[in-house]
């Protein structure tokens, strides 16, 4: 999922923070997130909005 949520990030032209900001999380959430070194797991709930911000289906975020 982190991997393509920074995919799908970077190919939408959005920062961290404008993700951050069009999902209402922090950049500093996005970031972990993304960030493999992380041991961040986020919710279903939050990989909706995530999703919804970057105008896709949740299930393109599951997707290998």
């Amino acid at each position: 999922v982190r991997e393509n949520i920074k995919k799908y990030r970077i190919l939408k032209h959005l920062t961290q923070q404008e993700l951050a900001d069009m999902s209402e999380l922090s950049r500093e959430y996005i970031c972990d997130i993304e960030n493999e070194k992380r041991n961040k797991h986020p919710s279903i709930a939050v990989v909706g909005r995530i999703a919804d911000a970057l105008d896709i289906e949740i299930t393109e975020l599951f997707i290998k």
